[in-house]
């Protein structure tokens, strides 16, 4: 069995040789794990500790001026988002400090932004970016195309755009309508460059808190579903896998996601409302696959390498039950977690046996 056979297999809930793999981390975790293993780059690093998903990205080839990644460096971004520094003694962080959109008042307004050029990308890297991927084995590859929800309130700012959710929405519409389409239209381009080699487009947008959702259940069906859910159905038509992030408890719409498209949920943060792997798998286990689960927060910056061994065995007993679970911590490990911790979790999958 291919590392890519072991992906495709948790997408569609059929047990493989052994639980499939993910891992994302932040750079100072990155530099951190190159050292350890004493390589390069993270390809290596992932190649080492035999990581089975894999995600491409695409180079900006756009103005300087808009050239940073979006919360990923200072300056600009593609959409016009302006990023600040915030540092602390684990991780450097980037925050938006100026909305694009912020002061627009009409849809004519929207229609006015100087909206970024689908030309702003390097297409023809990614059958090389492919190509290194699977220099060792051959691995599941995902594109994350991006998220119709998110990305319409950096641009417009968190309050106003919960604001014009009740009070305008054509101003939501008009916004996460020429967003949905960007991204949808420029994941399309890399499929088709791709030529056959992508295997999974990732859309999302953070729609849960600790607590519950940050947005009402139904606010988030009329105003954002249908755009959300062109960037699962467009793909789940063309026969690819579909994978959604979103962070905090979204228990209230997974079905609606489901209804969509949707093979995968990721992070699945344990600790937010009704997202406890014994309350998720009876209700979803058998129509969605789980991707992630494993605690940043708590369990992986302060537990021993046993205990998170340990847990990492008993998640993957309930959510890997008839192997629908792609094994990840729950978001991006953090500096403060132990590079043990981190190998921890992967030797619990080499020496797992489903039942």
């Amino acid at each position: 069995m291919t590392s890519r056979d072991r992906v495709l297999a948790a997408f569609e809930r059929r047990k493989a040789d052994r639980p499939a793999t993910d891992l994302g981390c932040t750079a100072e975790v990155w530099d951190a794990l190159k050292l350890h293993f004493g390589v390069e780059t993270v390809n290596d690093v992932l190649d080492a500790m035999d990581i089975d998903m894999r995600w491409v990205d695409l180079p900006f080839i756009g103005p300087e001026e808009r050239s940073v990644g979006t919360l990923c460096g200072e300056g600009t971004d593609f959409w016009g988002n302006k990023m600040a520094k915030a540092v602390n003694k684990y991780n450097t962080y980037y925050e938006i400090v100026y909305h694009p959109l912020a002061n627009a008042e009409t849809v004519e307004d929207i229609e006015n932004h100087n909206w970024p050029s689908l030309d702003w990308w390097d297409y023809s890297a990614i059958p090389k970016q492919i190509e290194e991927i699977n220099k060792k084995d051959e691995r599941a590859i995902m594109f994350f195309a991006g998220g119709a929800f998110e990305t319409p309130w950096y641009m417009r700012g968190f309050e106003n755009f919960l604001v014009d959710l009740c009070e305008n929405p054509e101003i939501v519409e008009a916004i996460c309508s020429h967003v949905e389409k960007y991204y949808r239209e420029r994941a399309l381009k890399v499929i088709d460059v791709a030529r056959g080699k992508i295997d999974i487009i990732g859309s999302g947008g953070d729609i849960g808190g600790q607590n519950g959702m940050i947005i009402s259940p139904d606010i988030w069906r009329q105003r954002i579903k249908p755009f959300t859910g062109k960037l699962i159905s467009t793909f789940k038509e063309m026969g690819l896998k579909t994978f959604y992030h979103s962070c905090g408890s979204l228990v209230p719409v997974i079905n609606d996601l489901i209804e969509v498209g949707l093979d995968v949920l990721e992070p699945i943060q344990v600790t937010a409302a009704g997202m406890k792997p014994e309350e998720l798998f009876p209700s979803f286990g058998k129509r969605l696959s789980f991707h992630g689960a494993i605690d940043e927060v708590g369990l992986l910056p302060h537990a021993t390498a046993e205990e998170v061994y340990g847990e990492t065995t008993r998640i993957i007993d309930i959510l890997g039950q008839n192997g629908g679970f792609i094994v990840t911590p729950s978001h991006q490990v953090q500096g403060d977690t132990p590079v043990e911790n981190i190998i921890a979790i992967y030797d619990a999958v080499k020496n797992y046996k489903y039942k």
